[in-house]
């Protein structure tokens, strides 16, 4: 059995995955670290496509080159087994391990578990998803050998931990248009950003503006600086983020969720959003600027997942509900959202009905006017 992780070492173990939020070229290193923690023998970072069954983004550690170049012909069973349990899933944030979730009959039949995993003496693996849209599916996952036995309750509990800080980083670094923000053209890096970013102390004190947030806090945008001090027009939005400011300052370990999406606007207006992202720690974020403790993204390009989410948010729908709503919005037929989700028609067509009750819907127009109404097109400023 694994040792239990010292705070000093998931600390150190969060703080190398904030780091690639800044650089995507350090998560191999910081997927290591996760591997070990969890005692397993490989861990992946994906980008699934999932429409035409392919990986966009593959990041990997402890998987031999051989059965990397093997894997991808099991791709469309990997993402059909998925989507099935997806159907069902109570929570994205609920992991999805084999030895819990997959029958031992389809095990016994699978040529994915046969011919991949089996041969290299992996017995069960570990998923968590990061992002599930019905374009796109991002998650991470590890896999255990036979010789450290299946996932028990002490890996969902630590991987469940570590989720959201995995789920903040690469959601900030989908955010930014460089690979790599070093130190010495830090400034230079920022200001190139489309999305305003702050640094800012542990009070919050605006250390550094690019230049959309200059833009932003000038104009009269959702952040307004007070006497020096980053604050929210909204007062809830202003707690949250000197709540996750302080946090990111004394113990990113335990900022979990808080600062991941601070609604920044008012019920009715287009929605901006602001996430906070701890400096203090990890080899790179710490040296970019020694005073800084949080670095607040602030931006609003929502995809057709996070359209959804809002509207999930805001009306209480269900996760089966959401993935509908998704795939609606993305401009996907009733029939064709049955189809990609692997459900039933009728299943789709119920989903939908309660989607109408619960927003005063009638039809699908009303609802696509009501996504258009609180969620501003993709790329559309926000302030």
């Amino acid at each position: 059995m694994a040792k239990a992780l010292s705070h000093h070492d998931l600390s150190k173990l969060i703080g190398s995955i904030y780091d690639c939020a800044l650089d995507p070229g350090r998560w191999e290193h910081a997927l290591a670290g996760i591997r070990d923690a969890l005692d397993a023998q490989t861990a992946v970072l994906h980008l699934d496509d999932l429409a035409n069954d392919r990986l966009l983004i593959y990041r990997t550690v402890g998987i031999e080159p051989y059965w990397l170049e093997q894997q991808a012909k099991y791709i469309p069973e990997i993402h059909a087994r998925l989507l099935e349990d997806l159907s069902t899933w109570p929570s994205l944030d609920v992991p999805h391990v084999v030895s819990r979730h997959i029958p031992q009959t389809y095990l016994e039949t699978s040529r994915y578990f046969q011919e991949w995993l089996k041969p290299q003496g992996l017995v069960d693996v570990m998923s968590f998803f990061l992002i599930h849209s019905p374009a796109r599916l991002a998650g991470f996952a590890v896999a255990r050998h036979k010789r450290q036995g299946i996932i028990t309750e002490r890996e969902i509990k630590l991987g469940r931990l570590l989720l959201p800080h995995v789920r903040r980083s690469v959601i900030i670094s989908n955010m930014l248009d460089i690979g790599t923000v070093e130190r010495a053209g830090m400034a230079e890096a920022l200001d190139a950003l489309t999305c305003a970013v702050v640094l800012t102390n542990e009070r919050g004190a605006v250390l550094h503006a690019n230049r959309s947030a200059k833009h932003m806090l000038q104009s009269g945008g959702p952040i307004q600086d007070v006497r020096g001090i980053l604050q929210a027009k909204i007062p809830s939005a202003s707690r949250e983020l000197h709540s996750a400011i302080m946090l990111a300052a004394h113990d990113e370990v335990s900022i979990g969720k808080t600062g991941l999406a601070v609604l920044l606007t008012e019920s009715g207006l287009p929605p901006v959003f602001a996430r906070v992202l701890p400096m203090a720690g990890g080899d790179l974020r710490a040296g970019m600027e020694p005073a800084a403790v949080a670095a607040v993204f602030i931006g609003n390009a929502p995809d057709e997942h996070d359209a959804a989410g809002m509207l999930a948010r805001a009306f209480g729908l269900t996760l089966a509900e959401t993935r509908v709503l998704a795939s609606l919005v993305a401009g996907h037929t009733l029939a064709e959202t049955a189809a990609s989700l692997h459900i039933a028609n009728a299943t789709a067509k119920t989903h939908l009905d309660n989607i109408f009750q619960k927003t005063g819907a009638s039809r699908q127009a009303d609802l696509m006017r009501l996504v258009m109404q609180i969620v501003p097109p993709a790329g559309q400023p926000g302030s």
